[in-house]
């Protein structure tokens, strides 16, 4: 859900998205058609010298932008392809949103990636949790036929 709030001067209007969708798409829409019901020459939307069909057609504005937001909706759209070149700097996003703070198989981490809109092979994921595990940028444990990949603060919390 979004809140999304547009104050000019005296002027405000606060909409919730619960009855609509808002996403990368269409959020440039819903300000600018927001901003139209307030005073006339009083609301106007700047986006850095960029028109707004720039902007809608763009693909670094929007919800990515904010801290909280979900840019990502996996029953709504398919995940992205990854080549195995870009693995590794997916894997780190995971982990400094703390998933490698508890132990996590490679399906697991599949899985994770597949959340954050990202698709690539097991095999591929394997690979770069095993070449970071070698590297000593994460730890890896063997334990009942099952490989976990987890960050040295987790094992020190168990």
């Amino acid at each position: 859900m979004a809140r999304i709030k547009l104050k000019i001067g005296e002027n405000e209007i606060e909409v919730d998205s619960r009855d609509f969708y808002v996403d990368n798409q269409t959020i440039g829409e819903i300000i600018d058609s927001i901003s139209n019901h307030l005073p006339e020459n009083s609301a106007k939307i700047v986006y850095e010298s960029t028109k707004l069909s720039e902007v809608k057609n763009s693909n670094h504005f929007g919800l990515e932008s904010l801290d909280d937001a979900e840019t990502f909706e996996p029953e709504f759209n398919e995940p992205k392809y990854i080549p195995s070149h870009e693995i590794k700097s997916k894997l780190q996003i995971l982990e400094s949103k703390n998933f490698f703070d508890a132990p996590r198989t490679v399906s697991e981490t599949v899985q994770q990636l597949r959340e954050h809109g990202w698709a690539t092979s097991s095999l591929d994921v394997s690979k770069a949790l095993a070449k970071m595990a070698l590297n000593k940028e994460i730890m890896k444990n063997s334990q009942d036929s099952k490989t976990h990949y987890f960050v040295q603060d987790a094992l020190i919390a168990n």
